[in-house]
């Protein structure tokens, strides 16, 4: 298995140049055009000298300015305009939760009319029915 390793570490390097090429825009290519820069790579992939070449000299590599951090989320903890609040202390989220409380609260006391408007439509329909029954029996079984 180890006899691989070389030949897959070229074939690894060798897509990473062709795709980071590809990927690069066409402002950040330097020394040839883009389109040569993925011949050179294609071409000369095999030996390594195309995608080593690419990686050294095809591409504008721009260091992170003011030891922002190496990694993109040093930059990020670093570069971060707002800083985190916990929400028990973030006065808009208090807020906000204040005004969803009153549309919830709004919405129920709507619900509730609602229900008993038909609680009392269903009692009117049962009186009517109940009176209409007793109208209808014959006045031998009312007694």
């Amino acid at each position: 298995m180890l006899r691989y390793l070389p030949f897959l570490l070229v074939l690894a390097l060798w897509i990473y140049a062709f795709i980071d090429c590809l990927n690069t825009p066409e402002s950040q290519v330097r020394g040839l055009p883009k389109v040569v820069w993925v011949i050179v790579i294609l071409l000369f992939g095999e030996v390594l000298i195309g995608p080593i070449a690419w990686l050294v000299a095809g591409k504008h590599r721009h260091a992170v300015a003011g030891g922002g951090g190496s990694t993109p989320s040093e930059w990020h903890r670093n570069h971060s305009t707002a800083k985190w609040v916990a929400p028990d202390d973030n006065p808009e989220f208090l807020r906000s939760l204040k005004e969803e409380n009153k549309k919830d609260e709004a919405l129920l006391k709507d619900w509730e009319a609602d229900l008993r408007r038909r609680e009392e439509e269903l009692r009117r329909k049962a009186r009517e029915a109940s009176e209409g029954n007793n109208e209808d029996t014959p006045p031998s079984a009312k007694d």
